[in-house]
């Protein structure tokens, strides 16, 4: 009995350990996809709002924030191509932590423009404008090299399979198709081998200076035949000895004397 309890009681143990494991699983992911979400929609809002400001307002403000839209597009475009397309393509992982460096450098950025957004000091803002345009298009400028380049390598990619997948595909066709092929072969052969033509007949036979194919064998048929009794008078074959013919003028043989 008390071993019953003690299996029950591990049984109860461990449901109610998977019961809290699957809840923290399930706890987490809603909290991710929930920050996810807050994330992708305060970036939203930031973006419209720069794009109002970049419209909006003039001089080194509006420009800063035209910067700042430029640098955080260019970003985001090439931060989505690289995450999906190393999914798929393991060569891009280099490419994804050279463009976490780059990163670094256009949070940076980011956060120095958005500092400078709330400058009153419009006249220094004005001289650093030139060097932080420089900045940004650079770190735009990589972005964009980093993210063509993955576009490029997936578009040659899908061409080289597409061109394979063609050529089966061809392969395939023909080889279902056989029964065309079939039907060429004796076209081919028959205009392959030329009319046979008999020799052309004048008014008393055959033309002069040509021999019928009948003539010719028959001839060597001929000659074959004239030949072998003179082979066989060259060789004899063995028979069997015949008697000797008796004429009536022939006197008889003598018997030997026995004394």
């Amino acid at each position: 009995m008390a071993e019953v309890i003690a299996v029950l009681a591990l049984l109860f143990v461990l449901f109610v350990t998977l019961g809290v494991y699957a809840t923290v699983k399930v706890v987490g992911a809603a909290k991710r996809s929930a920050d996810r979400h807050l994330t992708q929609a305060r970036r939203t809002v930031e973006d419209h709002t720069l794009k109002v400001k970049s419209f909006a307002q003039s001089g080194p403000a509006g420009e800063i924030a035209e910067l700042r839209l430029k640098l955080r597009t260019s970003m985001r475009a090439t931060q989505d191509a690289l995450e999906a397309g190393a999914a798929e393509d393991q060569s891009l992982k280099e490419s994804l932590g050279l463009f976490e460096r780059l990163s670094a450098h256009g949070h940076e950025l980011d956060a120095e423009l958005r500092r400078l957004e709330s400058e009153p000091d419009r006249g220094t803002l004005g001289k650093r404008l030139p060097e932080l345009r420089e900045r940004t298009h650079r770190i735009a400028r990589s972005a964009d090299s980093l993210r063509w380049a993955a576009r490029d390598r997936a578009r040659h990619f899908a061409a080289d399979d597409l061109d394979s997948l063609s050529t089966q595909i061809d392969l395939e066709t023909g080889a279902l198709r056989h029964w065309t092929t079939t039907d060429q072969q004796p076209a081919a052969t028959s205009a392959a081998s030329p009319p046979s033509r008999s020799a052309p007949h004048g008014p008393d036979g055959p033309a002069p200076g040509r021999t019928r194919p009948d003539t010719a064998r028959s001839g060597t048929a001929r000659s074959d035949t004239v030949r072998e009794p003179a082979s066989e008078q060259a060789h004899p074959a063995i028979a069997p000895a015949t008697p000797r013919p008796v004429y009536p003028w022939q006197k008889k043989p003598r018997p030997e004397s026995t004394t």
